[in-house]
């Protein structure tokens, strides 16, 4: 054999050898969420046969969850950062179905999940112990930081700072009972003005009265964008505490829950989630193309690089 022809040769069969290697590197790492159980059984869930046959999905929703659940224009068209999802989700596991959309209100979505009148809740909502009783979750797609609304030129960015200030927040949510923890665990003194709403609370932010608005981030977003001048406050301060967010439907069927969550999956290994998140926090959005400007957080960045559905009770902080 020619002698550069040999080495040629040999040169090729080290770099095929080294490609082998790499490739069979590259496929021994598992996958984002090979740990969870998604073979799916059709034939053990009528109601999965049934929307694959071409059957209804009824789809729960609200109207002014900006941006994750609400409606636009006169032939009340409902979009969001969940309705997409709860789209693609019944698309990738039912193509046939036809879905059909129901108004759901904080009262009535556990009892209309759990008895079947619809069949997802497309909508913002917390995971936790005491809802598993009633409904399935999906795996987490969302996490919701409690953070402060502040005017731009305020020079506030740490809850630190509202010494002896005024603050506002919203009667009963979780952000009330976490904001008293932390002036408690932080000896802070200052007065809390409560409202029953966030835009109550925000025009108290407009009108001067209040400093900070303490909230969920993307409701804060969804406030600030909609604001007469959105670019004249900003979200800042430590993560205070969050909640994980995910959809929800009938806990009586296993099926469906491993059906959900291997849809969920495929969309997070093949950057489709990440581009949903884009969408709608990070581009202009209907119907008056505000940009809500919220970067994923690392929480959500973590939930979606290890995937789960661990419940509120359970769920950690980053220290």
């Amino acid at each position: 054999m020619n002698k550069s022809l040999k080495w040629g040769w040999l040169a090729a069969a080290l770099v095929c050898a080294g490609s082998a290697i790499a490739a069979g590197k590259a496929s021994s790492a598992p996958q984002i969420g090979a740990n969870i159980d998604t073979a799916v059984d059709v034939s053990a869930s009528p109601t999965l046969q049934r929307w694959q046959a071409g059957g209804n999905v009824v789809l729960g929703v609200r109207e002014a969850a900006v941006p994750m659940s609400y409606v636009i224009g006169a032939n009340d068209k409902f979009v969001g950062y969940h309705m997409d999802l709860c789209e693609r989700v019944v698309h990738a596991i039912a193509p046939k179905a036809q879905i059909k959309y129901m108004v759901l209100t904080p009262q009535n979505t556990m009892p209309l999940i759990g008895n079947g009148t619809a069949d997802f809740n497309c909508a913002s909502m917390t995971n936790n112990l005491n809802r598993q009783k009633q409904v399935a979750f999906g795996l987490t797609t969302y996490v919701s930081e409690v953070r402060m609304a502040v005017r731009a030129d305020s020079g506030i960015t740490s809850f630190k700072q509202l010494q002896g200030r005024n603050v506002g927040a919203i009667t009963g949510t979780t952000a009330v009972q976490l904001l008293r923890k932390y002036a408690a665990d932080n000896d802070l003194n200052f007065k809390t003005l409560m409202s029953k709403d966030q835009f109550e609370s925000f025009t108290l932010l407009e009108a001067g009265r209040v400093d900070a608005f303490v909230l969920d981030d993307n409701m804060l977003a969804g406030v600030i964008g909609q604001s007469k001048n959105p670019k004249g406050y900003k979200i800042v301060g430590e993560v205070i505490g969050a909640e994980p967010i995910a959809i929800q439907f009938s806990r009586n069927d296993p099926q469906i829950k491993k059906a959900v969550d291997g849809a969920i999956l495929q969309m997070i290994r093949s950057g489709e989630m990440h581009k949903l998140y884009h969408k709608w926090f990070m581009q202009p959005i209907p119907p008056k193309g505000m940009n809500l400007n919220l970067p994923m957080g690392e929480m959500l960045k973590k939930q979606l690089a290890a995937p789960n559905d661990t419940p509120l009770e359970q769920f950690v902080l980053p220290q």
